[in-house]
C-alpha cells in the first residue's frame, strides 16, 4: 500500500477553498518523460515532500517506464522547482510544456502522485514490439503542410469528447472514449493509409510517443508525431507567426477542462443542441458527475445538472441516492453525449 503524506490527505472541499483563497500566482505546465524508473515508490514519496514543500498541486503518475505530470508551481517557487527538477538525472533535460491560458480558478487543487504500471494507460503489451521505434518529430509549421497535404493524413489520437470541442482542420478524428480503444481502432480502420504520410496529434505529445511506434509496428510505413502537442503548438504559431490551423478548444484534464487555441466554437450544447458552445462541466448530482457540454443558458436553466432527472435525484435522502449512484454512474458518465437521458 503506498504511503502517504499528511499534505495529501486534506478532504478536496477544503483544499479547494483554500488555493481559491491563498492569492498564490501559478503556472500550470504538463511534461513526461519515458525513462527507466529503478523505484516508483520511493521517487514518489520524495516528490511528494519536495513538491508538496513548495506548494506544488497537481496530478502525476509515476511507473518504472518514467512519469507523466499534470500540475501547478506558485510562481514565487518555479526557480526552485526548476533546479530541484535539474537535479534529478532522468529528469534534467524534460520538455515543460506551459499553459495556453491560466483560467480564472488554479488547475489542481491538492498534489496527488501514484504509482502505475504504466504513466498512460494503453492496454498493450509493450513486449510485442518495439517501442524506441518511435515517429519523427514535426514542427508545428511541418504540421500545417500536412494538414495543407491532400496526400497526408492526420489523425487525432485523443478521445472523442476531446475532439468533438476542438481538432485540427482536415482531422480524422475518430469516435472512441479510451487511448485503448483508440489504438485498437486505427490501424484497423485507417489500414487503407498506411502508405501515406501519416501525423498523429493529442495533448502535450504523450499518447503519440507510444501510437507512433505501436502503428509503424502495424506496418504504417511513415508515421510522424506533433512535438509537444497541442499546447506547444499554439506556443510555436504564436512565436513564429504561423497560421493557426487548430479549430477551438483543447480539452485538458484539470479543473480547467478546457483552454483556447483557435477562436470558433465548433461544437453544441448537449443540453439544448441549439446553442453553441465548447464550455464543459461536471453534473451537479455527485452521483453522476457526467461531463457535459453546456451553454450558460441550459446550465443555469438546469442549476448545473445535466438533466431534470438528475436534479430530481438530488432532492432524495442520501440513502435513496446511494442506490442510485452505481446505475448512474454505469448508464450516463461514459456515453451521455450519444445517449442523453430525456428529460
Amino acid at each position: 500500500m503506498q504511503k502517504s503524506l499528511p499534505h495529501d490527505l486534506r478532504p478536496r472541499e477544503e483544499q479547494k477553498a483554500a488555493v481559491k483563497n491563498d492569492g498564490v500566482k501559478r503556472r500550470t505546465l504538463s511534461f513526461y518523460k519515458y525513462v527507466q524508473i529503478a523505484d516508483p515508490e520511493a521517487l514518489r514519496i520524495e516528490l511528494l515532500e519536495r513538491w508538496g514543500a513548495l506548494g506544488c498541486l497537481g496530478r502525476i503518475y509515476v511507473a518504472q517506464e518514467g512519469i507523466n505530470a499534470q500540475m501547478n508551481v506558485p510562481v514565487h517557487n518555479w526557480d526552485q522547482f526548476d533546479a530541484y527538477m535539474k537535479t534529478k538525472p532522468e529528469f534534467r533535460d524534460v520538455p515543460y510544456k506551459i499553459a495556453v491560458e491560466e483560467g480564472e480558478a488554479p488547475s489542481f487543487y491538492k498534489l496527488t502522485i501514484k504509482v502505475r504500471p504504466k504513466i498512460v494507460a494503453d492496454g498493450l503489451d509493450d513486449s510485442s514490439f518495439d517501442v524506441t521505434d518511435t515517429g519523427e518529430y514535426l514542427t508545428a509549421e511541418e504540421m500545417n503542410a500536412y494538414i495543407d497535404d491532400p496526400e497526408a493524413v492526420v489523425i487525432d489520437m485523443r478521445n472523442s469528447y476531446e475532439s468533438e470541442v476542438g481538432h485540427f482542420e482536415n482531422a480524422i478524428t475518430p469516435e472512441v472514449e479510451t487511448f485503448r480503444e483508440e489504438l485498437k481502432y486505427v490501424p484497423e480502420k485507417l489500414r487503407i493509409h498506411k502508405n501515406k504520410k501519416i501525423a498523429l496529434y493529442c495533448t502535450g505529445g504523450i499518447r503519440c510517443e507510444k501510437a507512433s511506434a505501436w502503428l509503424k509496428h502495424n506496418g504504417f510505413k511513415n508515421v510522424r508525431h506533433l512535438k509537444g502537442g497541442i499546447i506547444d503548438y499554439k506556443h510555436q504559431v504564436e512565436r513564429k507567426h504561423l497560421p493557426n490551423k487548430f479549430k477551438g478548444k483543447n480539452f485538458v484534464f484539470d479543473e480547467r477542462l478546457g483552454e483556447r487555441i483557435g477562436d470558433e466554437v465548433i461544437s453544441h450544447c448537449h443540453l439544448c443542441k441549439v446553442n453553441k458552445s465548447d464550455t464543459h462541466h461536471h453534473c451537479a448530482l455527485a452521483a453522476c458527475h457526467a461531463l457535459f457540454i453546456g451553454c450558460d443558458e441550459c446550465v443555469e436553466k438546469r442549476n448545473g445538472y445535466c438533466s431534470f432527472r438528475c436534479q430530481t435525484l438530488d432532492k432524495l435522502p442520501e440513502s435513496l441516492k446511494k442506490r442510485y449512484a452505481r446505475f448512474i454512474t454505469r448508464h450516463r458518465r461514459k456515453n451521455f453525449k450519444k445517449t442523453p437521458l430525456k428529460k
